[in-house]
């Protein structure tokens, strides 16, 4: 393999052109390189296959109920302006009724727009947090296939001799994740607690508290030579970390 070669895998052209994120340039080049090197093409069918294996594993649902609300909104539209025509044709014939009517509409399509700016910001908030969970996928997709990625085998020390976990830190993209494979059986009034301790600043995470899924991975803020934490503290978290109570620590040097 030529150093021409090994340096365009080891950039993230393939993954970015996979998820459609490539320049027309890059996509061009991306495009001549699978054709002309068959280790490029060779790479590029096995990412393939791992980004459908990833997204089918990453799968987002619709939220529960969203279609329902739409339609009902739909229908409620409908049923204003049906509304509104009505009182229209009675304006038409008793002029008494008709400042009545309109001041019936005016406030019915007010309610009306308030109710659609609640749905509209619903929706809002909703599309916001799937291109969140869209770009904390792709992250993930990049970590585990990017061969500058660094991974690190995590163990509890005595204190809890049960906890494993792998750490995922890729200092060329500046990402760094971890996937927690199991934990100690704590007393009720304990919990285990990440943190990070990034450019002097110590950063808590959240209490880990369900593994069910085992190939689920937990984003860690990325900073040169940052450290990361899990400590048993009381049940509920703590707002800073127990020192006394670490029971493993990763760290991000290079």
């Amino acid at each position: 393999m030529t150093d021409k070669i090994k340096k365009f895998l080891e950039s993230d052209l393939l993954e970015k052109y996979l998820l459609g994120t490539t320049s027309t340039e890059e996509t061009l080049k991306v495009e001549r390189y699978i054709a002309i090197h068959p280790e490029v093409n060779k790479t590029y069918i096995e990412l393939q296959d791992n980004l459908e294996i990833f997204a089918k594993l990453h799968a987002m649902d619709t939220p529960d109920g969203l279609k329902n609300k739409i339609l009902d909104r739909v229908k409620a539209e409908k049923k204003s302006h049906s509304k509104f025509y009505r009182y229209i044709a009675v304006a038409c014939s008793l002029a008494f009724l008709f400042a009545a009517a309109s001041f019936f509409f005016w406030n019915q399509n007010k309610s009306l727009k308030e109710e659609n700016t609640i749905v509209n910001n619903k929706m809002k908030t909703i599309e916001d947090n799937m291109k969140q969970q869209l770009e904390d996928v792709r992250n993930q997709f990049i970590v585990l296939n990017n061969p500058k990625t660094k991974r690190y085998n995590v163990k509890g020390n005595t204190k809890a001799k049960e906890l494993k976990a792998v750490a995922y830190i890729n200092p060329v993209k500046k990402l760094s994740y971890i996937n927690v494979k199991n934990i100690p059986n704590l007393p009720e009034d304990k919990c285990l607690q990440m943190w990070a301790e990034v450019d002097g600043k110590m950063i808590n995470i959240g209490i880990i508290k369900d593994i069910s899924d085992k190939d689920k991975l937990l984003a860690l803020p990325y900073g040169d030579n940052a450290v990361g934490y899990i400590t048993i503290e009381p049940k509920g978290g703590n707002k800073t970390p127990t020192v006394e109570n670490i029971v493993a620590n990763i760290s991000y040097a290079n």
